[in-house]
């Protein structure tokens, strides 16, 4: 059942710190107040061992990165450890240069994630090496990969990094070293809003950082979650609505979501 997880982000209402891409922070935040949580997002080295002390997640992102922002993840990344607090890597772009493959390497060798999220090229890169990347833009993706590989792929690293990752595409796959999920949900028109790669690593962040203890299946009914929620927005698409109402009509659907939509409508199997 996936419907505890939504509520336990409504009840809860976790405070996910992000150090996050400047394209999207707003609609991370966003995403985030419209599930019930609430977002925060600081990326001074100075203060993020502070702020994301006071926090029950944090989510980092390499979107936009800079050389000032990797010490500050780095630090957020170990305090959230030390707390026992959960946290996301959204590995954006790794491959696409040596600092950013650098950078990512350097947060999977000093922090502990909880989840790693990013498509087939991005989780290659982080298993394979850097020239399996296809760059930040998320259409690089290897669509066509064989599922099975993927599933391989995702299996990998998790027992690399003794974590649950996620690998997204036309078929989203979510594995701990043991147990692997095939998810059907969403909709190609998520792919024309820049940022929702991002929106669903904060989502994430939030569903885990509310339910702790079950980091794999809280992961999948944060995905389920944002698929059912790319499908509703599609649904409510007129002939003049575009990409902005869209975007729109996203983040009223993961806002007004319920429980019994989510369990009738999620598309998933367990492999």
């Amino acid at each position: 059942m996936l419907s505890p997880f939504l509520e336990q982000v409504r009840t809860r209402s976790p405070l996910i710190h992000n150090i996050t891409n400047y394209v999207t922070a707003n609609d991370c935040a966003n995403l985030l107040l419209a599930c019930g949580a609430s977002p925060i997002m600081a990326d001074d080295p100075q203060e993020v061992a502070e702020i994301t002390a006071g926090c029950d997640g944090l989510v980092l992102n390499l979107g936009t990165l800079h050389t000032h922002t990797i010490p500050a993840m780095l630090s957020a990344g170990q305090t959230s450890y030390t707390l026992g607090h959960p946290v996301v890597l959204d590995p954006v772009g790794v491959g696409a240069s040596a600092l950013r493959t650098n950078a990512a390497h350097m947060l999977l060798d000093g922090v502990r994630f909880s989840v790693i999220r990013g498509n087939t090229s991005e989780v290659k890169a982080l298993t394979l090496g850097a020239s399996h990347s296809h760059g930040v833009d998320a259409s690089g993706a290897d669509t066509s990969e064989p599922l099975e590989q993927t599933l391989a792929l995702a299996q990998t690293l998790a027992r690399q990094r003794r974590t649950v990752v996620v690998v997204t595409g036309a078929v989203d796959v979510v594995a701990d070293s043991n147990r692997a999920f095939l998810l059907r949900n969403g909709h190609p028109y998520l792919g024309r809003v820049t940022g929702t790669g991002c929106m669903l690593s904060a989502l994430i962040g939030a569903y885990v950082a509310a339910s702790p203890q079950q980091v794999l299946e809280a992961t999948v009914a944060a995905v389920c979650a944002m698929g059912v929620c790319g499908e509703q927005a599609f649904a409510r698409m007129g002939p003049q609505d575009g990409n902005g109402s869209y975007k729109t009509y996203l983040l009223d659907a993961v806002c007004t979501l319920t429980g019994a939509d989510l369990e009738r409508s999620a598309n998933y199997e367990v492999r």
